[in-house]
């Protein structure tokens, strides 16, 4: 294997290429795998790298190595590659051929060397990477078969490419067990049913650039220790630029599209009588330069785990997530919504809750917080309101008064006020407390509101949030941020206070649009008139 300086010390290739699971953020990384190590990599500019897709696009000259290696029992390794159904290639050696032909399995052209290459696909969901069982499909199969082969990663996109250019367009390989569930490959006729059984794809455990490797790989599977395949891709009956060029005379290869390019001979079925693999048997297939890709059949009583994969997965995206990763880190768990909370508990001291408002996040309190020294004698909670700050919010989440009022709630509950709480809030966020004291009577003594709007918001101003919500869908909110930081700041501070107009300018920018926008519009939606008779704490009210 090829060294390389990282940090001035010798080191492996950084090529070996694998995605894995990261135990700290959750997101998937891309790094080399030598031996039970990893070496995380990132872009050139230290971004850290998510797919494979990326590694492709930038460039073996755009990656370096960042950080420290981990141990790869500290990680979930995934398949290398995934997302998209794998293009496959049967009957693609000739002695394979002619056991599959013989093998009253063969529902394609019954002949023992195809003329034209035979191809099908492998659905993406039946993807697993290296280590995780194979489901063994009860009552769905009783012939699960193993096919280990060598699959392509096309590098950049291909329409008409000739065989003599077509090596060109190929990125590098990976190993591909192509399992099978034959009975169904053969009563379906065509193969998809057969080969696309969820888990029946197992992938990696590495990708590497074709330019690492030798011209000629060998290919060799194992079954429970016992050698049943071994040949080289020199025996392909239609070669990698022959598939790559059939593959691309009628439909656009896209980079990142996997072909897996047949198997030789050996199979079960080529055996007799037949021998199909069974709960606890393991497959391990080997490929020159790519490692070994080890998968064991699982119990009969073994949940299907890409049920579970899926159902984890969704289409629905965090907005404002990219600050704390995705939404994932930092961040507490209130009314089933990831929110940022930052607590100061003081021992004995009464319990304080801060609200910000429209377009401003909790650090709006900190000048407030540290010039009265409430550290020292208070307990305080600040935190982020959906959208805002770092708190993200989910597409299908409508943020209202009311909503917000609830996650107030939720930071009493977090915070275990019961009684006897102080509420601050200011601008929006006064209309916010309001409504939180009047649905939670008994637990907030005092609330404090500095700069409260009218209740019920006038019409022109209802107009005014829903027209500041189109614009920042529109322009983002550089739209908006002249226009509110002048109004919510006066010509005196603009001029003698500068640097407190620059800090309303930058809570602005900070924001989240579409997070910033479903606030605009929350406060459109105010137009109920909040009875401030009947709020049961006492109420100072700041303006000016």
């Amino acid at each position: 294997m090829s060294s390389v300086r990282v940090n001035g010390n010798k080191s492996p290739s950084l090529t070996n290429y694998c995605s894995y699971r990261d135990p700290n953020t959750g997101h998937d990384r891309i790094g080399s795998l030598d031996g039970d190590n990893i070496q995380p990599l990132s872009f050139a500019s230290g971004t850290p790298l998510e797919n494979l897709y990326e590694v492709i696009e930038a460039g073996e000259q755009g990656i370096i190595a960042a950080g420290k290696p981990i141990s790869r029992s500290d990680v979930t390794l995934n398949a290398p590659i995934n997302g998209r159904d794998i293009l496959c290639v049967g009957k693609n050696y000739a002695e394979h051929a002619k056991e599959f032909n013989s093998s009253g399995f063969d529902s394609s052209d019954k002949v023992d060397q195809p003329t034209h290459p035979v191809i099908f696909t492998k659905r993406f969901t039946s993807i697993i990477a290296d280590g995780e069982e194979i489901f063994s499909h009860p009552g769905f199969t009783d012939t699960i078969d193993y096919e280990g082969e060598l699959g392509v990663i096309v590098g950049k996109p291909g329409f008409r490419v000739t065989e003599a250019e077509a090596m060109d367009y190929v990125w590098g390989y990976t190993i591909i067990n192509d399992m099978t569930a034959r009975e169904r490959q053969r009563d379906h006729k065509q193969f998809y049913i057969g080969k696309s059984p969820d888990t029946f794809c197992p992938m990696g455990p590495i990708a590497v650039p074709a330019s690492k490797l030798d011209k000629v790989l060998r290919v060799q599977t194992h079954v429970n220790g016992e050698e049943r395949q071994i040949s080289t891709t020199g025996d392909l009956i239609f070669s990698i630029p022959f598939l790559v060029m059939t593959l691309s005379e009628g439909q656009t290869l896209m980079p990142g599209d996997v072909l897996a390019t047949g198997t030789p001979a050996g199979v079960g079925i080529g055996r007799k009588p037949p021998v199909y693999l069974k709960s606890g048997d393991e497959v391990a297939v080997s490929i020159t330069g790519l490692g070994k890709l080890s998968n064991r059949i699982a119990s009969a009583s073994a949940q299907n785990p890409t049920v579970r994969r899926i159902q984890e997965t969704s289409a629905l995206h965090f907005s404002n997530a990219a600050k704390s990763l995705g939404g994932r880190t930092g961040l507490v768990e209130i009314n089933g919504k990831p929110t940022n909370v930052i607590k100061s508990e003081q021992e004995g001291g009464s319990p304080v809750v801060f609200v910000h408002g429209l377009g401003g996040s909790l650090d709006f309190w900190t000048p407030l917080i540290k010039t009265a020294g409430l550290e020292s004698t208070h307990s305080l909670y600040s935190f982020d309101s959906e959208g805002h700050g770092l708190s993200p919010t989910k597409p299908q989440s409508k943020i209202s008064i009311s909503s917000l009022a609830d996650d107030v709630r939720g930071i009493f509950d977090y915070a275990k006020i019961e009684s006897g709480g102080t509420l601050i809030a200011h601008s929006m966020g006064c209309l916010v407390a309001m409504t939180f004291v009047l649905k939670n009577p008994g637990r907030v003594q005092k609330l404090i509101l500095v700069g409260p709007p009218p209740s019920p918001l006038p019409q022109a101003g209802s107009d005014g949030s829903h027209a500041r919500a189109a614009l920042v869908r529109q322009s983002g909110m550089a739209g908006v941020v002249d226009a509110v930081a002048s109004a919510g700041t006066s010509a005196a501070t603009q001029k003698s206070n500068p640097l407190a107009y620059a800090a309303v300018r930058m809570s602005l920018l900070g924001q989240d649009p579409e997070g910033y926008a479903k606030a605009c519009t929350a406060l459109a939606e105010a137009t109920d008139t909040l009875d401030m008779g009947s709020i049961d704490a006492d109420v100072p009210i700041i303006t000016g």
